[in-house]
């Protein structure tokens, strides 16, 4: 009877027991424990290269935390933590029975809770499902540990409470614990550090270490005591933990990259840690760097800097407006990706463009002058004609001109093809497309395309994808030839541009920089980027809402500032930039542009030494805008005889045809400069390169293509004076008749007005003295006065 009483019962037993386990397992399917998932609820912190914050966005409950792993926490908090709450984590299935009946056993003796007896695992679950302390909350918080301990390893629950566990305020986890308190991540605590934040989420308002220091320290010491009575630490480890004064450095939240981080975290949904390339001690230079210039600018300014590293390819510091906080200088927006106008920074990859194409070298002559193509007629910043120029001169002076003349040939849509490569994706006006005015800032771009496009100059040809100037996996792109990147870059970095536009901002370490400015219409964006071995770097300076900045321009404000950033790159080892094997130095003769040695003494006027590409040396440019009927240059021209006159065309077979017993006639071998040098040359080199004037009897009954220019209402040596205001501007009325198309009036090679031929010309001088006065059309016909003004 009592055998079948057993099995009975034990049936029974059986049944109760399977009832118990499937009851659990479907109350534990029906009520999982609300496990985050990586990352989630988490606050994001976008931090440096070294993993310092540069920005915290706190939760949507305000709450900050700074996810970490196990690994990057110092062990001495681990061990401290495991110690001091729950020796046995690593054995307990979530929950200690024996931990649990001395705590129970206190109660009773004491008639009070002492201690809880939670394991770490219940602390969490206690975290994830909040609960009174009752009797009924504590079976639960045991009841979700044992879930939690099914569903997780040890190192994934000691995670969760690592970054979920309440250190006071809006602070939770041990890593944003650590950099609000102490100032320093939970990697490098020390043992009394260690001690403290171990201690603190057991009563975090209690202990807080800024608010309650003497509390702080005497539970600091407590766990100190129980780490030295388990022996985990050495007795003279914890007499000098509990010597150590308490350290407090309060911490406001950093904002030392608050734009680029804002960026970031649109870009990076659902990331807690987003980590960058910055540079901290970079960034922070260029913090102090703009707080330094606020008070120097005009109101309503701001500024964008940014810093790539050549050899990777990563922005190593980004400053993307003044001052964040500052709403009169619109501080929020973020100007390393406001499209603006480029103003004359596109120019470098024009040139490199021309060298590629073989179309110049570095000294190949171009002219500066009067210019109209299909009635675009450009001028200069300053509104000067230089005349003739080298290509490097007209590079590093900007002049707008031959930059034009060097487009049309390049082809704007094939330059808009270059640029694209490059990262320079530009915006037309509406309607608009590639045109000769997108080299003169026609188009907008934005700094951080700029940049990208500008590493090319320091990395061999190789420009990095601005999208990639943050990520690790940049891409880059062969958009120029090695040699045509460094002759450009050679070309930029001319130490005299340094000593020139030093001042007192000039650079204070022996660096080579190649750099370039850019100023828009209307005096609104002031650039300048630059290049150096190890970095690429760029400046704007302006208004965010448009509105000019008079007297702000790029060699003025952006230049200096540009020098300044400069200066506080980081010291990199001298990587050298040795000349490419496609490099080659020649010296050239002007006006041909071709070598010296293959140049005749009598045609060699100006001797120029170059930086060829390629081993081409092509000629100077013919007319830009009838180049199919360009005479050969030098021109060979038969001369009459009797006269001295030029035989060109026709009538030079009339003239045989005429004196049949003429055997021999006499040339003349001219190296011809382009179209409108004449004008700027000096005397000596003009008489040289004069074709001689047509003879009288071959123009009998011909019309010619287009009559002389002549300045009417002055003469050469004429006094103009204003009574009523001597020695102040004066202006007069002049005509000009002759030439073909628009005539254009300067001053000393300033250009100061345009005409019809034959009708009248307002010419202000500005101030007193001699002056030239030149008339001069797109095709080089010129005329010029020397007059005073007094």
């Amino acid at each position: 009877m009592a055998r079948v009483l057993a099995i009975i019962w034990g049936k029974w037993g059986l049944a109760v027991l399977a009832c118990a386990v499937a009851l659990t397992v479907c109350l534990d399917l029906a009520f999982p424990p609300d496990i985050p998932a990586p990352g989630e609820g988490m606050a994001v912190t976008v931090v440096d290269r070294e993993g310092n914050p540069l920005r915290v966005f706190p939760d949507a409950r305000g709450i900050w935390r700074y996810p970490v792993t196990p690994d990057e926490v110092s062990p001495l908090y681990i061990e401290a933590l495991l110690a001091y709450e729950d020796r046995w984590f690593y054995r307990h299935p979530g929950v200690n029975p024996l931990a649990m009946g001395r705590a129970l056993a206190d109660a009773l003796r004491h008639g009070r809770i002492v201690s809880g007896g939670s394991t770490l695992t219940m602390q969490v679950a206690r975290i994830l499902h909040p609960h009174r302390r009752t009797v009924f909350g504590k079976i639960g918080q045991m009841l979700r540990a044992l879930q939690l301990e099914r569903r997780l390893t040890k190192e994934e629950i000691l995670t969760l409470y690592l970054n979920h566990a309440p250190f006071g305020g809006t602070v939770e986890g041990v890593q944003a614990a650590s950099l609000t308190y102490l100032g320093k991540p939970a990697s490098e605590l020390t043992h009394a550090e260690a001690a403290l934040l171990a201690v603190l989420p057991q009563a975090p308002s209690r202990y807080r270490p800024d608010l309650h220091p003497d509390r702080a320290v005497a539970a600091r010491n407590k766990v100190i005591g129980r780490l030295v009575g388990f022996g985990r630490w050495e007795a003279w480890q914890g007499d000098e933990a509990r010597e150590e004064p308490l350290a407090v450095h309060p911490w406001k939240p950093p904002f030392r990259a608050p734009l680029l981080a804002r960026r970031l975290r649109r870009a990076s949904p659902g990331q807690g840690v987003i980590r960058t390339p910055i540079d901290p001690c970079l960034q922070a230079g260029l913090r102090d760097l703009a707080a330094n210039l606020k008070g120097e600018l005009p109101s309503g300014t701001s500024l964008a800097l940014l810093v790539v590293e050549n050899e990777t390819g990563l922005v190593r510091g980004y400053k993307g407006s003044m001052d964040f906080f500052d709403d009169e200088r619109f501080g929020h927006v973020d100007m390393v990706r406001a499209v603006r106008s480029p103003g004359s920074t596109l120019k470098p990859f024009l040139y490199a463009m021309a060298l590629d194409d073989g179309l110049i070298h570095s000294e190949s002559l171009l002219m500066d002058s009067p210019l109209s193509i299909g009635g675009y007629t450009p001028l200069n910043f300053t509104r000067h004609f230089a005349g003739p120029v080298s290509a490097s001169e007209a590079l590093v002076r900007s002049l707008n001109v031959p930059a034009v003349e060097l487009l049309h040939r390049v082809g704007p849509v094939r330059f808009d093809s270059l640029l694209r490569q490059a990262g320079i994706h530009l915006r037309y006006p509406q309607g608009g497309g590639p045109n000769l005015s997108m080299v003169l800032g026609g188009v907008g771009t934005t700094l951080e395309e700029l940049v990208a496009g500008y590493s090319a100059f320091g990395r061999g040809g190789r420009a990095i994808y601005p999208e990639g100037l943050i990520l690790a996996d940049s891409q880059e792109t062969q958009v120029l030839s090695e040699g045509a990147a460094w002759i450009v870059r050679r070309i930029l970095e001319t130490p005299e541009r340094k000593r020139n536009r030093r001042g007192r901002f000039g650079m204070r370490r022996s660096r080579k920089l190649a750099w370039k400015t850019g100023t828009s219409y209307g005096f609104r964006d002031a650039w300048a980027v630059g290049v150096t071995e190890s970095h690429t770097l760029g400046v704007w300076v302006g208004r965010p809402d448009g509105t000019p900045l008079p007297g702000h321009y790029g060699a003025v404000t952006a230049v200096p500032v540009l020098f300044q950033v400069a200066d506080r790159l980081p010291s990199a080892a001298p990587r050298g930039s040795s000349m490419p094997e496609s490099v080659s130095r020649e010296s050239v003769c002007w006006p041909l542009g071709v070598l010296s040695s293959d140049t005749e003494p009598g045609h060699c006027h100006v001797k120029r030494t170059a930086w060829v590409l390629n081993d081409t040396v092509p000629p100077t440019f013919g007319p830009c805008q009838d180049e199919v009927l360009m005479a050969p240059n030098p021109l060979i021209v038969s001369v009459n005889p009797d006269t001295g006159r030029g035989l060109y065309g026709p009538c030079l077979d009339r003239w045989l045809a005429e004196h049949p017993q003429t055997r021999h006639i006499p040339t003349r071998t001219i190296a011809r400069w382009p179209a409108g040098a004449l004008a700027f040359l000096p005397p000596w080199i003009r008489d040289r390169s004069r074709c001689p004037d047509p003879d009288l009897s071959c123009l009998e009954g011909e019309a010619p293509l287009s009559a002389p220019i002549v300045i009417h209402g002055a003469r050469d040596g004429a006094v103009f004076k204003d009574p009523l205001k001597p020695g102040g501007p004066l202006t007069v009325e002049l005509c000009a008749t002759g030439g073909s198309g628009s005539l254009h009036w300067m001053i000393d090679h300033t250009w100061v007005s345009r005409s019809r031929p034959g009708a009248a010309a307002r010419i202000t001088f500005a101030t007193p003295g001699r002056h030239t006065l030149t008339v001069m059309d797109a095709s080089g016909q010129y005329a010029d006065l020397s007059v005073v003004v007094r």
